[in-house]
């Protein structure tokens, strides 16, 4: 069993975050933390929240791989559950746990899927095993061993020898269009201090912790 949960707690004071501190705009904010950021472990691992069209939600970690002004990019099979509920409800938020600078970034906006150019060029630059993984597995569904992952692979291994692995039509890119971002900084007495962007009214709102 886990130690008692209700003892674990840690106080933090690293740092604050006011209203001066913020940049312009929430691109150039996140630019900032990104930097600062840069120095840990998987730093643009995020916890992507999807929902179903009925609402039950699911979440996972997965890896950003753009952001600019238009939001964040993952990419992923479009048949996987976070695909099809992504597709279905185009809806999404997401979490940046930089646990060990006492801060995280929380965005939450719309879906849409990238151009298949961005794809196209996002796949090429994955490495050979990757691009062959995307087409081994098929994302979400039940299997009944690793065997069959392994069976697969060795077969598009052989079917893909001595050439390029085209860009699966069932995998593309999901950006995060955001409706808000917020930047939260850890703070004594669990007194965090959160600032958000409301990027439709162009306003940046100081939340109660």
């Amino acid at each position: 069993m886990p130690p008692d949960l209700a003892d674990l707690r840690r106080d933090y004071g690293l740092a604050g975050l006011s209203e001066a501190d913020l940049a312009p705009t929430w691109d150039a904010q996140f630019a900032r933390w990104f930097a600062d950021a840069a120095g840990l472990v998987e730093p643009n691992a995020v916890v992507l929240a999807t929902a179903s069209s009925d609402g039950v939600p699911s979440a996972r970690t997965v890896l950003l791989k753009a952001v600019d002004v238009r939001g964040f990019v993952v990419f992923t099979n479009l048949t996987s559950r976070k695909g099809r509920e992504a597709l279905a409800n185009p809806r999404a938020s997401l979490v940046f746990p930089w646990v060990e600078l006492e801060r995280q970034v929380v965005v939450v906006g719309d879906v849409e899927q990238v151009t298949p150019q961005e794809t196209a060029e996002y796949f090429r630059s994955r490495p050979r095993g990757s691009q062959v993984g995307a087409w081994v597995s098929h994302q979400s569904s039940v299997i009944t061993s690793r065997e069959v992952l392994e069976e697969r692979q060795r077969g598009l291994e052989e079917r893909f020898a001595g050439g390029d692995v085209p860009v699966p039509d069932f995998w593309g890119g999901l950006r995060v269009v955001p409706r808000t971002v917020e930047f939260w900084q850890g703070r004594p007495s669990r007194l965090h201090d959160r600032l958000r962007y409301d990027v439709a009214r162009g306003v940046v709102e100081r939340l109660s912790p």
